[in-house]
């Protein structure tokens, strides 16, 4: 799946643009604050529904506006579809309206079933977070991959999170005596069934990045590894935790709480003899507290050529690739190993020099050049 055209109205400092992106390469070349990230936003937004920013979609809509819209022009050979999202601040003209209305071919649709339609995988500056921030930041990225690729994990992931409102609603009114604790029974139950769920497709897909062999990495001496911390959810933990729970009103187990930790191997420890690569956490040490900033920007790499790849065996399908801004980041080396998977599916990427950009490569791709802080 590809986006051939993408069409922003009142969307941060687009207010009227229209732009077509080659099949293959297309490079966004402009100064910082001419919008070449909010390109990104705007595609990523049509892969996942969600903006990869921090706070809420609808501060995405132009200062002084009521609404924005994001159409896009996806499919294959054989199929094309017109995707559409409408924000709004949440009213438009003095009438309640819906913060985010999807469509697909002027037919509105759910969330649920217009995600996953234009896959995507986003790699930018601030995805080294993933490795030094909060468990919050590396949940949602679980959750961004998963939900673009299982209709079931988006399901039951919203589900979820309405039943732990719920859960965390009732706990605070038995804590004020206004419920009973048997209550609690039935959001026990469904928060077990849906985070197992949840659970298992994280575990999965960390498994998957765990085994993934990228050659082109391997020759620097680097091996890493993601350990899956993951809050078991059951009801003997329930019962365990029960009067903490309760005096909190706050759920304390549950994938909502689950983390992904970043391990780099630790050169000065030898394997015992037979012992596979992961069975031992002491061959490795916590990236975030122990790696190099080169360790931890390689880290990410990894990790994103990895869902790439765990992407296109799930759906038989190629993402695209979104690279924002980060060959200044990434030395002559690393910059390589972007540069082989380029040709490998269709690929977005912004820069504000074109001179990081081999000669050939920009000779080749789609140029797109902003100009100027409002367009």
């Amino acid at each position: 799946m590809i986006i051939s055209q993408i069409t922003l109205l009142n969307f941060r400092n687009h207010k009227k643009r229209n732009f077509s992106f080659s099949p293959d390469l297309t490079i966004v070349v402009g100064k910082n604050t001419s919008g070449k990230t909010n390109l990104m936003e705007a595609v990523y937004l049509l892969s996942t529904a969600r903006s990869f920013r921090h706070g809420r979609d609808y501060q995405t809509i132009t200062f002084n506006r009521e609404m924005a819209r994001i159409k896009g022009l996806v499919g294959t050979d054989d199929e094309t579809k017109e995707l559409e999202i409408t924000l709004t601040r949440g009213e438009v003209t003095g009438i309640k309206t819906p913060l985010k209305k999807f469509t697909i071919n002027g037919v509105s649709k759910r969330s649920i079933d217009f995600v996953g339609i234009l896959p995507s995988v986003l790699f930018w500056p601030e995805d080294m977070e993933l490795v030094t921030g909060s468990p919050t930041i590396r949940r949602h990225y679980l959750d961004s991959v998963l939900i673009q690729i299982d209709r079931e994990y988006r399901r039951t992931l919203n589900s979820y999170e309405r039943a732990l409102r719920q859960r965390n609603k009732l706990l605070e009114a038995i804590r004020e005596n206004q419920a009973d604790r048997q209550q609690l029974l039935f959001w026990d139950q469904l928060l077990i069934k849906q985070g197992n769920y949840l659970t298992g497709k994280r575990e999965e897909f960390i498994s998957s990045v765990n085994e993934t062999e990228l050659p082109a990495l391997l020759k620097t001496g680097a091996k890493y590894m993601l350990y899956y911390d993951k809050s078991i959810i059951s009801h003997l933990r329930f019962d365990q935790l029960r009067p903490a729970e309760i005096a909190s009103a706050v759920t304390l187990v549950g994938p909502h709480r689950d983390d992904m930790i970043f391990k780099i191997r630790n050169p000065d420890i030898k394997s015992e003899e037979n012992e596979t690569e992961f069975e031992n956490p002491n061959n490795y040490k916590d990236l975030s507290l122990y790696g190099s900033r080169g360790e931890q920007r390689l880290a990410v790499l990894w990790l994103k050529l990895s869902e790439l790849r765990y992407m296109q065996k799930e759906t038989g399908e190629r993402a695209v690739l979104l690279l924002d801004d980060i060959f200044s980041e990434l030395d002559h080396e690393h910059r390589e190993i972007i540069f082989k998977i380029l040709p490998d599916q269709q690929s977005i990427l912004t820069v504000t020099d074109k001179h990081l950009i081999p000669e050939e490569r920009f000779r080749q791709a789609k140029v797109i050049e902003l100009s100027g802080e409002y367009e």
